[in-house]
Order: C-alpha cells, then sequence, then structure tokens
C-alpha cells in the first residue's frame, strides 16, 4: 500500500482524527478503489497504534467505502452507482427533515453560515475543486442539521456522506452541473428566510435527489 502523502501532524491524533485523515485519503483518491489498507502501514503514516486505525476502518466499512474479508485483507471498496443511489435517497430525505426542522430555529448568524458556504461553493465550482465543492456544500447544509438538532438524524447522515463524498470527487462534472447548486441553494435561503419550511426541505431534498440523474 502506498504511504499518501501528507504533512506530518504534529500533535497528538485522536480517533475522529484518523477516521477523517483516511476518511480524505480515501475521498480524493489518495487510496485508490481496490487498494490494499494494512493497519500497520496507515498506523506508520498518522503517527498512532494499529488500535484507532482499525476502529476507523470498521467505521468506514460501515460508511460502505471499505470492504473486509475477514483473514483476509482489507481494501478500499469500489465505485458502486447502486450503493451511490441508494445512500443519495437517504441523504435527501434525511435533509429534508433537517431542514423543516431547523427553518423556524435559524438566526442572522446561521443565515451568514449559509450565504458563506454558497459563496465558497461558487468559487469552487469556478475553479473545478472537487474537495472544496463537497466541503462548501457540506457546510451548507450541516448549517441545518445543527440546528435541527436531532442525534439519530445527525448519526445516520454521518453514515452515507462519506460514500457520497467520493462519488462527487469520482465524478464532479455530474454532480456540480455549472452553478446549479448555488442557485438552488439561494432558493432555499429565501424559503428558510420566509419560514416556509415545507418549500425549503422540497428544495434541499430536491437538491440532494438531482445531484448525478
Amino acid at each position: 500500500m502506498p504511504i499518501p502523502e501528507a504533512e506530518v501532524v504534529s500533535r497528538r491524533l485522536l480517533r475522529d482524527d484518523v477516521y477523517a485523515m483516511i476518511l480524505d485519503a480515501i475521498v480524493s483518491g489518495q487510496l485508490a478503489p481496490g487498494e490494499r489498507l494494512r493497519d500497520q502501514d496507515l498506523a506508520a503514516w498518522l503517527g498512532v497504534s494499529r488500535t484507532p486505525v482499525r476502529e476507523a476502518l470498521l467505521r468506514l466499512e460501515r460508511a460502505g467505502l471499505v470492504i473486509s474479508k475477514p483473514g483476509s485483507s482489507t481494501t478500499v471498496a469500489p465505485d458502486d452507482p447502486r450503493s451511490v443511489a441508494a445512500a443519495q435517497q437517504v441523504a435527501a430525505a434525511l435533509h429534508e427533515l433537517a431542514t423543516r426542522a431547523a427553518v423556524g430555529r435559524l438566526g442572522e448568524g446561521d443565515f451568514g453560515e449559509l450565504d458563506d458556504a454558497n459563496a465558497a461553493l461558487g468559487d469552487a465550482l469556478g475553479a473545478a475543486d472537487p474537495i472544496a465543492a463537497a466541503r462548501a456544500d457540506e457546510a451548507f447544509h450541516q448549517v441545518f442539521v445543527r440546528v435541527a438538532d436531532n442525534p439519530v438524524l445527525t448519526e445516520t447522515l454521518g453514515q452515507v456522506t462519506p460514500l457520497l463524498r467520493r462519488a462527487v470527487h469520482l465524478r464532479f462534472g455530474e454532480f456540480f452541473s455549472g452553478r446549479q447548486s448555488t442557485e438552488v441553494h439561494e432558493r432555499i435561503v429565501e424559503a428558510a428566510r420566509r419560514r416556509d419550511a415545507e418549500t425549503a426541505g422540497r428544495l434541499a431534498r430536491d437538491n440532494w435527489l438531482t445531484l448525478a440523474d
């Protein structure tokens, strides 16, 4: 397994940090589909013991990004359009729920975050930067998820979002066509400012369902 290029981390990595760094390596393609993952190599790269690496790989397996064969090997899962479509449907429904629940609670600070995230998305699309675009898009919708304050919803999204993040990177042009996503985000914000939860929720759902037709 080739060790991904990364800056040396000077502080002690927490379990979530280990998970996030391996996830980013998979999403960005540094660890490509079919790549064999060895605990000891990942631990050496991150400067941690093998325990948090194994925990991270288990989380990634539940998210559909890693395949583990007991007594054999652990590899990066192949790109599977059917799995992506299934994750997309779940994400769309959950983001509709989060948006509906959050609309009545949003404050001016939250609207500022939404505008900033959408501006960042526009910049990333203009630069054809799939990683930045995915992060900006996620930051936009995460405002509604945070304000909705539903732990079960948040946990479930955490299971399906990683698979979608990689799909966005692998098929960037399909997922973000022109500036359509920023325009839809603007309409979601407009509906939220009117406290129109039904319209905002429907737009959020459609936004996720039409990322890739």
